[in-house]
Formats: structure tokens, sequence, C-alpha cells
């Protein structure tokens, strides 16, 4: 019996690896797909959406954008219901360095040498990060996340969350939201850390109906509709700020910073919730902080010096003329 616990665990490890990956790669390859259709679509002389425009909305491609974005985060949700948030999340990360490699592909972008070592540190940090990561998590099922859910710890950090979000948006927003890039992504980290736990509940509830035929399915549980509806309020709530964001301040330092914050977060409230990092090994936990570190520093890698011209050459050159 252990030994056929330990391959259906590892057979959803594999799946949920699998899911995320490729949910990595399709969102990754949607913002490729909608920057060329709205690039096409200012050539042609429309009006911007910026500007109000929503010409968009009759170009195919933009479509094949929505429609890969869709896909994407589809696996993504199912990702969540085979493996656990710790690895799923992390993960996202991949979609950065595909995004990198396509829009030098097909938007003539070109990928400077930093940018490159910026990939080259985005596969190393997930190859260690998936090694030493949570291979399993003490709530496999919806009935066991339900008991879970009332436990005293989870229902502290969700309050904290929600007194701390209210805080900042009450105090902090109208001081220090056109300044500070911390206020707004503070408050979709937060709020997102949420989301991740209510849309991963969505998922086993789903799993679980489906594998173990459950009657009634626990997807017509009452406890399953709040978990969903909470997932998308939270989600609401998450893009508004997310959007501020990114319209006040330069992308290339928001996608980094809240892809760190969100990340931490997220780690936080599975961890308390899942136990996902409760029978891990002391070096394991130092391998995924390494792992994590490594993605860290290649999403801001690949964010911050995109757009500076760069070459090896370029390195050369100014090394001899220090020596000179």
């Amino acid at each position: 019996m252990i030994m056929e616990g330990q391959e259906y665990d590892q057979a959803s490890f594999l799946i949920g690896l699998s899911l995320a990956i490729l949910s990595s790669i399709f969102i990754g390859s949607s913002f490729i797909i909608k920057k060329m259709a709205l690039k096409k679509m200012n050539a042609l002389g429309n009006t911007r959406p910026s500007a109000g425009g929503y010409s968009y909305l009759k170009q195919w491609m933009w479509w094949l954008g929505f429609l890969t974005m869709g896909i994407g985060e589809a696996a993504n949700l199912v990702a969540y219901a085979f493996a656990p948030a710790a690895l799923v999340t992390p993960l996202g990360a991949l979609s950065v360095l595909v995004a990198a490699v396509l829009s030098a592909k097909f938007l003539n972008e070109k990928l400077n040498f930093v940018g490159k070592i910026g990939c080259f540190l985005c596969i190393i940090g997930s190859i260690i990060f998936v090694i030493h990561s949570p291979k399993h998590e003490e709530i496999n099922q919806f009935s066991e996340l339900i008991t879970k859910l009332g436990d005293h710890i989870f229902l502290s950090y969700v309050l904290t969350i929600l007194t701390m979000s209210l805080i900042i948006k009450i105090v902090f927003v109208s001081r220090f939201g056109n300044t500070s890039i911390i206020v707004y992504l503070l408050i979709c980290s937060a709020i997102g850390s949420l989301t991740v736990v209510f849309c991963k509940g969505v998922a086993l509830g789903l799993k679980d109906s489906i594998k173990n035929d459950t009657n009634p399915p626990y997807s017509s549980s009452y406890v399953f509709w709040v978990l969903l509806i909470l997932s998308i309020i939270c989600i609401i709530i998450q893009m508004n700020y997310l959007n501020k964001a990114l319209d006040i301040f330069n992308t290339n330092i928001v996608t980094p910073v809240y892809y760190v914050m969100f990340t931490v977060l997220v780690i936080m409230a599975s961890g308390i919730l899942f136990r996902e990092w409760e029978h891990m090994k002391t070096y394991d936990i130092l391998g995924c902080f390494c792992g994590f570190f490594i993605l860290m520093v290649a999403v801001f890698t690949l964010n911050t010096f995109k757009d500076i011209s760069l070459t090896f050459k370029d390195l050369n050159l100014n090394s001899r003329h220090r020596v000179s």
C-alpha cells in the first residue's frame, strides 16, 4: 500500500509539473501573439487601446492570443490539483523566458547578452527548484481541505492579509500609490496568495469529483461554490491593482517585483494550509531557496536589462579599455 501511494504521489507530481511547464509556455506565447496583433492593428492606423480603441477585438490573432492565455491559465489551475502550489507558482518564471525568446524571434526585439544569461539562469533555477521542491502535501482530497480551512493558523493568515490590505488601501494608497511601487503590488500579491489557495481548493474539488465519482459530487458542495466565488473576487481585485501598478510604473520593474512578492506570499499561504514544507529535509529547503533566488535574479535580469544594447564583444572591448 505504501508503494502504491508513493507511485500515485509521483505520478500526480509529474502531471502537475508537466501542466505547470505547459501553462508557462502557453501564457508566455499569448503575450507575444497579442503583441503581434496590436502591432498589426496600429500599423493599420486604428485607435490604440490606451486611447480607448477596441478595434483589436476584430483581429483574429488577438483572439488566438486570448485563447492561448485561457489554455495556459486552465492548465495552471489543473496543475494546482496535482502538484504543490509551492512548485507551480515559482515555475511561472518560465513564461518570462518563453516571452523573451519568442519576442526576439517574432517581434524583432533583440535578446542581448545579459538577457541570454537571464534565460540560462531561469532554466537552471527551475531545474534546481523542481529537484528540491515539495513532492507531496498533507491535503490531497477536498474532504480534507474542508476540515483544514477552519484551522486557526490559516484563518489568522487570511485575517492578517485582509486587514493589511485594507490598511494599505485606506492609509497608503492615496499618499504613496503614485510614487511607491510597493503599495499596489503588495495588495495585489497579498490577495493573489489567497487566490491561489482558493483556486487550488476548486481544482481539488473538481479532481475528486471526477476521480472518485462521489455522490453527490464535491462540485455541488456549498464549500466548493464559496471557494469558486472567493477565487473570482480575489482575481478581480488582484488584476485591478496589478493594472494600476502597470499604468503608473515601468513594466520592467513591475514584473520582477510582483513575481518575487507574489511567489513568497503564495509559498507562505500554501505552506500554512497544505503543509507542503512539513516533511522536507533541510538540504531540500535550502535547495528550494537557492533555486528561487536564481529564478528571482533571472526574472530581474530579463526585465531590467532587456532594452539595453549589449553584446559579448562590448564586454571584451570594455575590459580591454580598462587594461590599457
